[in-house]
């Protein structure tokens, strides 16, 4: 399955403010370049454990139902689903029906099921499901272990102004940052 974000967050999850008193920094030069920073270390961080830290739209591409009726979203928490979205053969989408849709968007995967879907008439990215997914609105609603994580990983990336550019970051990941990661990361074998 594809993903691609429809709607990116509106806020990050990290303040300027709080990662200018984790830096100790009392001055507003680099607030520019602190702002890219906490986006890259939360676009890294969600990278690495494919969570949605903040509220974000995203569409999932699939090319059939599968068998099990069940279908898994790696991306999440999935607070709703908002629209399913079938293409038959000469590509006229239809809307599934989510009155009997049913929905466990804290289980990673996700999980969801909808009442007879019609089958894609397109063999490729014939069904897009759109979803909102993500921890909540404001920093607040994210956990403080992964707040921890991108504040350490912003410190890191700052150390580094200098040596790398903006848009190479990030250069390096902090010591201990898997460790606090790991809990909300999905491993597969």
């Amino acid at each position: 399955m594809t993903y691609a974000v429809i709607t990116p967050p509106t806020v990050e999850p990290l303040t300027l403010a709080e990662v200018k008193a984790h830096l100790r920094l009392d001055y507003g030069d680099e607030d520019g370049l602190l702002g890219g920073l906490i986006t890259t270390a939360r676009e890294h961080l969600e990278h690495t454990t494919g969570l949605c830290v903040m509220t974000q739209t995203l569409r999932a591409y699939r090319d059939d139902w599968p068998a099990s009726g069940v279908i898994h979203l790696d991306r999440g928490p999935v607070q709703a689903i908002q629209s399913v979205t079938v293409f038959d053969a000469d590509g006229t989408p239809s809307e599934v029906s989510l009155e009997d849709h049913l929905l466990d968007g804290i289980s990673r995967p996700a999980r969801l099921w909808l009442r007879d879907p019609t089958a894609p008439g397109r063999p490729v990215n014939g069904i897009e499901i759109d979803f909102s997914a993500g921890f909540g609105d404001s920093g607040a609603d994210v956990p403080g272990t992964l707040k921890r994580a991108m504040l350490m990983h912003v410190a890191l990336m700052f150390s580094y102004r200098g040596a790398v550019a903006g848009n190479d970051q990030p250069a390096a990941i902090p010591s201990g940052y898997d460790r606090l990661v790991a809990p909300f990361a999905r491993r597969r074998l």
